[in-house]
């Protein structure tokens, strides 16, 4: 396990959250590894383990959101060396689709872009919140249940 996943575990719910917004955001991190470790080794509770993951992670998203509310598509590409053809092409179908759309921001690569161009396009900022809460929650769920129940 390398040293930044230990910096994590180490600080618990904090280091859970912490570990989660990172990956939320455009940083490429896995926050599954750092939640799969701590549900598989120590005696935190799954519940606030996976509220916590959920918290930092939904964060993350918010943080692309603004980006995009405050960036344009040139300045975006250029800071965050997205290509501009994806996010365009991201941008357009998020626009015809909602803010529903954000439930998927917990997708690699993808969701990047979702959060960012969701804040291009000045959607609402409540209904990003929660169907970004709903994804990210049902995928820490999903992924965690397996971990938890072996644990038992």
């Amino acid at each position: 396990m390398d040293s930044l996943n230990q910096f994590f575990i180490e600080y618990g719910y904090l280091g859970m959250a912490l570990a989660s917004f990172l990956a939320g955001t455009f940083v490429p991190f896995s926050s599954e590894v750092v939640m799969g470790t701590l549900l598989a080794t120590t005696g935190m509770d799954p519940v606030l383990t996976i509220l916590s993951g959920t918290i930092g992670n939904v964060l993350g998203s918010m943080f692309n959101y603004f980006l995009g509310r405050i960036g344009s598509i040139e300045q975006i590409t250029k800071w965050m060396h997205i290509k501009e053809r994806r996010l365009r092409k991201t941008r357009d179908y998020v626009e015809k689709k909602g803010s529903w759309i954000a439930a998927f921001s917990f997708l690699p690569i993808f969701g990047t872009a979702i959060s960012i161009s969701l804040g291009l396009l000045r959607a609402n900022v409540w209904g990003v919140v929660l169907w970004s809460t709903i994804g990210k929650l049902l995928r820490y769920i999903i992924f965690m249940l397996p971990i938890v129940a072996w644990g038992k």
